[in-house]
């Protein structure tokens, strides 16, 4: 086969959804190629096609998923109608997949590394479970998993997001295969992390001639990776070509809305009274905001935190343990109305002090109060009326969301444990957050399974919201959203910061969003808290190294945009 060639040549691909009577078209015939060793990136935003495209490729459609009219050529040989046990062979093999999330891909009964050899054994790669073992160490390394032999130890629940994810990359690695699918590859990664695994994918790239499709929402990481971008929307595509000369000057209306609204290309640009498209300027001026409402007391602690520290005990064989300190002597106080992020690398300990301000976990040493009272103590009726005041909404929507739940109920459930109004006024309560959420109210009747990853966000901040708390603590809260509704998210909580004199626990590795939500921010490097000062001191002049180096590993920094 000559390099001229496609190894992968989509045309006309249809897919649908639903039962007989009620099947609907998702994919209304997209065609594509992709080129040996070449990257391309497909955009676009949630519900778009995006995913579903690269899972029709591999017949990996969820549920009532069926491919419905089209052609899918990998290497001469066509993938439409191919038997169940030749996909499996060329699965892993010669196309591997990243999948989206991390949390639902990775058996939690079984440990990471027992995971990672599996799945070299399955793919032929190693004669011996000594080989396995070699070789599971080295793909976790290369994914960018420090002390990989000692993690391999661990099981899923006790690795953090970003962990995970390297763990699936690994996986994906393992067989070198001709074609990578990175569903959303790094959207649980900081970016230093992601710039070792994306350096690592393009070193493989260039050395193997392994081709890459990213599916993305980040246009930074399109534009700064991939030779060619596909924009997806409504099941089509919409425009496509080089990624550089489509980000400068996007010829599609929809292109150029997404490239507008786009926070991880614009961070350098907003300052303290940022605009994202769609949304009041005024919404961002979060200082402002809350001098203005004269209800709020600026200078009331809300969250106090101090020499907070959490060490966990990890098996190390022969029944003995050792130490892992996650949190380490951590102390900041978020004042009402405020937004503190926490900022830093994945495994650096900004989730594991979330966990303990929600008493989810039980600090090692230090104390945290809320609201000026200590919840070291609190048991009983106390921490029942304390998750009335402070709600969650975690990094991972799927693993967060009860799948036999559907969204209405699901979004109801605070409201019913704590028995707030009758039945009607919880549905109505219930439509109002929908609305607020940007999601369509004909999804009440919906499960978790049948919504994409940034619906399922909007679901999970949407039942964050439903008991009106007085602090909200984000974990990663938009890294699962495409631009647009990452845009609307943060217009929205911002709103509901300034109407409310909510008060923000804001952890995330993306920089560019801090700039326009964060009021102050606490940088994290290995479970200690190496800087703290305002938002505008961290983007102007970041003391640490550690700092100015996050800074310079926001992906697409320096790329203009073509946008007025």
């Amino acid at each position: 086969m000559n390099d001229q060639q496609p190894i992968l040549s989509v045309r006309d691909l249809k897919v649908e959804f639903g039962k007989k009577k009620e099947r609907r078209e998702v994919l209304h015939g997209v065609s594509f190629d992709v080129h040996r060793g070449e990257t391309v990136a497909i955009v676009g935003e949630s519900g778009s096609g995006k995913s579903t495209t690269m899972h029709a490729v591999i017949n990996l459609l969820p549920g009532t998923g069926k491919i419905t009219g089209g052609s899918v050529d990998w290497r001469g040989r066509e993938l439409v109608g191919i038997g169940r046990r030749d996909m499996e062979h060329i699965r892993g093999r010669e196309i591997g997949l990243v999948p989206q999330d991390p949390m639902s891909n990775l058996n939690p009964v079984w440990s990471v590394g027992f995971q990672v050899e599996e799945a070299i054994r399955a793919n032929g790669l190693a004669s011996s479970k000594k080989e396995a073992h070699a070789r599971a160490i080295e793909v976790l390394e290369q994914a960018g998993l420090q002390d990989a032999e000692l993690r391999m130890r661990q099981y899923p629940h006790q690795f953090s997001g970003g962990m995970k994810q390297r763990a699936l990359i690994g996986i994906g690695l393992s067989a070198n295969p001709e074609l990578l699918i990175a569903d959303e590859p790094t959207s649980a990664l900081d970016v230093t992390v992601q710039r070792v695994v994306l350096d690592h994918l393009q070193t493989l790239t260039s050395e193997l001639g392994t081709a890459v499709v990213f599916i993305t929402h980040d246009l930074g990481l399109a534009a700064e990776r991939a030779e060619k971008l596909i924009v997806m929307y409504q099941g089509n595509i919409v425009e496509s070509g080089p990624s550089r000369e489509i980000l400068e000057r996007p010829q599609h209306p929809y292109t150029k809305r997404l490239v507008s609204a786009a926070p991880s290309l614009a961070s350098r640009r907003i300052g303290a009274d940022a605009t994202v498209p769609a949304a009041p300027t005024s919404s961002f001026d979060l200082t402002a905001v809350a001098e203005s409402d004269k209800q709020i007391d600026p200078n009331r602690p809300m969250i106090e935190v101090s020499g907070l520290g959490k060490t966990y005990k990890i098996r190390t064989g022969n029944f003995g343990t050792t130490d892992l300190h996650a949190v380490s002597d951590a102390t900041f106080t978020v004042k009402r109305g405020e937004t503190m992020a926490l900022v830093g690398e994945s495994g650096s300990g900004k989730s594991t002090i979330a966990k303990m301000v929600l008493k989810l976990e039980e600090p090692t040493t230090g104390s945290i109060k809320i609201d000026g009272v200590e919840t070291a103590d609190m048991r009983g009726r106390a921490l029942f009326d304390l998750r009335g005041k402070l709600q969650p909404v975690f990094q991972d929507p799927y693993g967060s969301l009860d799948p036999l739940h559907n969204i209405g109920n699901t979004i109801m459930e605070p409201l019913n444990i704590h028995k707030v109004g009758d039945a009607a006024s919880r549905k109505a309560r219930m439509l109002e957050l929908l609305d607020q959420v940007a999601l369509p109210r004909e999804l009440a009747t919906r499960y978790p399974n049948e919504l994409s990853g940034g619906q399922r966000q909007r679901v999970a901040v949407a039942r964050g919201l439903a008991l009106k708390p007085e602090i909200l603590v984000l974990d990663e809260a938009v890294s699962a959203l495409d631009v647009l509704v990452q845009a609307q998210i943060l217009d929205l909580l911002a709103e509901l910061q300034r109407d409310l004199g909510l008060t923000y626990l804001f952890i995330t590795h993306d920089l560019a969003v801090v700039r326009l939500i964060a009021d102050r921010v606490c940088v994290m490097q290995q479970g200690r808290i190496v800087e703290q000062a305002t938002t505008e001191e961290i983007f102007e002049n970041p003391r640490e190294a550690y700092t100015q180096n996050l800074l310079a590993a926001i992906p697409g920094r320096n790329i203009e945009l073509g946008v007025e």
